[in-house]
């Protein structure tokens, strides 16, 4: 999936949210994080999980963060939630979260704040948020939005995860695909905040369906 992203725009958010988000003494540079996680979002193993991936995320919260107690709790666990990125392993939440909390203390975030950050990235894990965790439906449905794209962009995405896993014989991938899509057909709602219920939900799960089905033939 080609990127064609302002690396330059990126990490001027990133600036901002940074700035926004800290607490206390400590003012270290905040571009040289910015740099880290743009190189781990720029890794060759990469097709999906990508600075376009990063792009698309943080517009998305953009247009939910009315919904968030914590809108930039919600912007920085965007910028973390897939930082670590290994197709072949299951722990990229958990190492994802992890970064989180060694990184945004020492750049400036106050504990509190750095616990939910790390809370938020390892519930994209399910994408299952409770009806109370406002900052995890905006993330959640953040993270999702994907799904409910035009028949050309989903493909698009379908197409690029795929190819985050070349390494997987076709019989085994789409069996392992075809699970993902039941899991997240059965979840009661693909999409917790009104907007999403509202401009997402019946588009995503038509998507599902349709590559679900072209999986099953």
């Amino acid at each position: 999936m080609a990127d064609h992203v302002d690396l330059d725009a990126l990490r001027s958010r990133w600036h901002d949210t940074l700035l926004a988000a800290r607490e206390g003494a400590r003012r270290p540079d905040p571009h040289p994080y910015a740099d880290d996680l743009l190189r781990r979002w720029s890794e060759p193993q990469r097709r999906y999980h990508t600075v376009t991936h990063l792009a698309a995320v943080l517009d998305h919260v953009d247009v939910l963060e009315k919904y968030a107690d914590d809108p930039l709790a919600v912007r920085l666990a965007a910028w973390f939630h897939d930082a670590v990125y290994l197709p072949e392993r299951s722990t990229n939440e958990e190492r994802s979260a992890h970064l989180a909390e060694r990184a945004l203390p020492e750049a400036g975030v106050s504990e509190e704040r750095t616990a939910e950050v790390a809370r938020l990235v390892r519930l994209t894990v399910g994408h299952d948020p409770a009806d109370d965790d406002r900052n995890g439906q905006v993330l959640c449905d953040a993270d999702l939005a994907v799904l409910a794209g035009p028949p050309s962009a989903y493909a698009t995405y379908a197409a690029a995860v795929r190819q985050e896993y070349h390494f997987v014989p076709d019989d085994a991938f789409r069996e392992g695909r075809s699970a993902i899509l039941r899991q997240l057909l059965d979840l009661p709602r693909l999409f917790r905040t009104p907007h999403g219920a509202a401009e997402w939900e019946a588009t995503a799960r038509y998507n599902l369906r349709s590559e679900l089905e072209m999986l099953s033939t």
